[in-house]
């Protein structure tokens, strides 16, 4: 993975909440730092950026976690290798952050959250909750109706209603199958396009606390 950002509050210590957020298509690893003002002041925050060079596929100069194919196909070679990549991450985490991690909250924005769905969904208890912003459920043979069903990692989702990258059509479709597998999730609808509300940060944030505390 190119590298990470990181905000540590000046007095975490071990057990504080970590939060990964991936950031979208491409993007880079310092835009979810934005969010760090929406966050409790005692969560760390860590933003790595995507392994993949957005420019072949189109993207622009930034970075990407998978090459798109619509609607909601995606390359699997590409999001194999990214999720590789978080798996190595999250691995080092308490390096990275100097600090033993307590609750790991993993998320991302629009690529990014259909990425840490993904992970959160193929590695089970591997994070405390996972938050999707305006991502998607991607159809894929490794997130099978078996793999859902085996999935308890508690998912809240947050969608523009009038997002025309990723319209609320994939954010429904990808929601009913979590909630037929019996996943814990929260679904909310915001009226935004492609972007973060931050009320959708605090919605987000009352979700953990509510179901990862």
């Amino acid at each position: 993975m190119p590298g990470f950002d990181v905000s540590r509050p000046h007095d975490a210590g071990d057990g504080a909440t970590v939060a990964v957020l991936l950031h979208g298509r491409g993007s880079h690893r310092g835009d979810l730092q934005a969010l760090r003002p929406h966050l409790p002041a005692d969560w760390v925050l860590l933003t790595p950026q995507a392994p993949h060079p957005g420019h072949p596929w189109g993207y622009g100069p930034g970075w990407a976690w998978y090459r798109y194919l619509g609607d909601d196909r995606v390359e699997e070679e590409g999001l194999a290798e990214s999720l590789a990549a978080v798996d190595r991450l999250l691995a080092e985490l308490p390096a990275l952050v100097r600090l033993r991690p307590g609750r790991l909250i993993l998320g991302g924005f629009s690529q990014g959250g259909t990425v840490s769905l993904a992970y959160a969904l193929t590695h089970p208890g591997a994070a405390a909750a996972t938050l999707v912003f305006s991502g998607f459920l991607a159809a894929t043979p490794s997130l099978a109706d078996d793999v859902l069903a085996a999935a308890r990692t508690p998912v809240f989702w947050g969608h523009g209603t009038r997002d025309l990258n990723i319209p609320l059509k994939l954010a429904a479709r990808g929601r009913k199958r979590l909630a037929a597998a019996g996943v814990p999730m929260e679904a909310r609808d915001y009226d935004v396009g492609h972007w973060i509300d931050p009320a959708e940060v605090g919605d987000a944030v009352t979700f953990v606390e509510t179901h990862a505390g």
